[in-house]
């Protein structure tokens, strides 16, 4: 598969200005969810890039520093509460067009390439399926989105180390679901979700 496939085409257009776009976070019980919408240069290559989660977590860390550094990007975060306000479909759109307008702000943007999300845009855009692992724009903002959540994890474990979410990262493991039935629910838990739900109607 080559990843620069979609990039190469529109660049064939004349097309110069291309953002990959993509989420982290619509799983966990905890936390926002997290986007990214990334523009990078005609000329970057980064042996090895793919889909964030196919990378090993020193991979990933050395890959966000380089994209950081040699790309043009936007992050969209939606907190917990707004997640439970507008479901986790509709507040993954939300920040995925956070991002996008952030790009917006610094350059003029020509065409969007989304994972598996269709947007509604002012500007052309491409919705694909494992977009992360058939684009590099859309790998390249799925590091950076993936690296960002999971830094937000590591200081949450910092705080409250009896949940473990340096391990799973907010998401429903067994050892997670245990924690927070024999410690109760911090600040930040999505109350809409299956797991978080049942130990709030344990607990009326």
């Amino acid at each position: 598969m080559d990843l620069y496939a979609y990039e190469k085409a529109l660049y064939k257009q004349g097309i110069k200005y291309i953002g990959g776009v993509d989420e982290v976070g619509r799983g966990p019980l905890i936390g926002p969810v997290v986007t990214c919408c990334c523009v990078l240069p005609q000329d970057f290559e980064l042996e090895g890039l793919t889909d964030s989660k196919k990378l090993s977590e020193k991979k990933r860390n050395m890959y966000y520093e380089y994209i950081i550094n040699n790309s043009i990007y936007g992050i969209g975060i939606v907190d917990a509460k707004e997640i439970d306000v507008l479901n986790i479909y509709n507040a993954t759109k939300k920040a995925m067009l956070m991002a996008i307008k952030e790009v917006q702000k610094q350059i003029p943007l020509e065409h969007v390439l989304i994972d598996a999300m269709p947007l509604e845009l002012d500007i052309p855009s491409t919705s694909i399926i494992k977009g992360d692992s058939k684009s590099i724009s859309i790998a390249a903002a799925s590091v950076v989105a993936k690296v960002i959540r999971d830094r937000m994890m590591y200081d949450l474990d910092i705080q409250y180390p009896k949940y473990g979410y340096a391990k799973h990262k907010g998401y429903p493991t067994k050892a997670h679901i245990e924690a927070i039935t024999k410690y109760g629910l911090i600040e930040g838990y999505r109350k809409t979700y299956g797991p978080v739900k049942k130990i709030l109607e344990e607990h009326k």
